[in-house]
């Protein structure tokens, strides 16, 4: 319980992360990092993603933590076998357990996907529920600009449901029954694309998902809930009042002391 969780994320997404963890271990602490400066990485190539995921890891790896959660699908996707290779503590991305849970719960083996253009381009999902249930038809549909959006804090802008609608229209189509958000971001648009698809199509919440998955693996099996108050911890690489902003909005939460690091120096400013 002394040593901290880990979570990074391009951007805010990984707070819905951060959010239903800190809901399953209250008295976790957590050091999160937003890579603020670089986001979105959906449209970056691999190489470029792996090396993004190498510094986010090393940043929090220093900070003495227990677990690594990448939060983000594009990295989950590219990068994730080679953190695994790399660092020598429990690393757990987003691509497996959400996959797990859209299987467990579809009734016609039809699942929808929506992520980043290089989260949809990897096929990580497709392989994944593939090797749990072969048997599942899988339709994909990159929605690129779902990341800007919730970056820019138009959660609720009639512009964002029309970005939806477009998007998804397709998929409705399909006879879907479950729609994987393979993306960290995407849990924080969650009303308004149920506004838009309605009620007959389960959405599968990769930032529950890797909560579930936390208690499923008993890394946390020995531990109790307490008093304690969990202590939290926020670093980003660019404009820490915005992150502030929108992370206050997701987590319904004060963030304080968002530190700024800076990768080119490899120094946190105040540290």
């Amino acid at each position: 319980m002394n040593n901290p969780i880990g979570i990074f994320d391009s951007g805010v997404g990984g707070l819905t992360v951060f959010d239903a963890i800190r809901r399953k271990l209250p008295a976790q602490d957590i050091v999160y990092f937003g890579d603020t400066a670089r986001v979105p990485y959906g449209s970056k190539s691999q190489s470029t993603i792996i090396r993004y995921s190498f510094e986010n890891a090393s940043f929090l790896v220093r900070q003495n933590i227990k677990l690594l959660i990448v939060a983000c699908n594009t990295s989950s996707a590219y990068a994730l076998y080679e953190l695994k290779k790399k660092f020598d503590l429990p690393i757990i991305g987003v691509i497996e357990p959400g996959a797990r849970k859209a299987v467990e719960i579809t009734k016609n083996r039809r699942i929808g996907i929506i992520g980043t253009e290089g989260t949809i381009k990897s096929g990580a999902y497709e392989k994944a529920i593939k090797r749990l249930n072969e048997n599942c038809e899988i339709f994909c549909k990159p929605t690129p600009l779902f990341v800007p959006l919730v970056e820019e804090n138009w959660i609720e802008h009639s512009v964002t449901k029309q970005v939806i609608e477009e998007y998804l229209k397709d998929l409705m189509n399909s006879d879907i029954d479950t729609l994987i958000l393979g993306c960290t971001h995407y849990p924080v648009l969650k009303n308004m694309i149920r506004e838009v698809i309605g009620n007959e199509i389960t959405l599968v919440d990769s930032a529950e998902s890797v909560a579930e998955e936390i208690m499923r693996i008993h890394l946390f099996e020995n531990y109790e809930k307490s008093n304690s108050k969990a202590k939290y911890q926020f670093f980003v690489s660019d404009n820490p009042q915005k992150f502030e902003v929108l992370g206050r909005r997701i987590l319904n939460l004060d963030l304080e002391d968002v530190e700024m690091v800076y990768f080119a120096e490899m120094w946190v400013k105040g540290r």
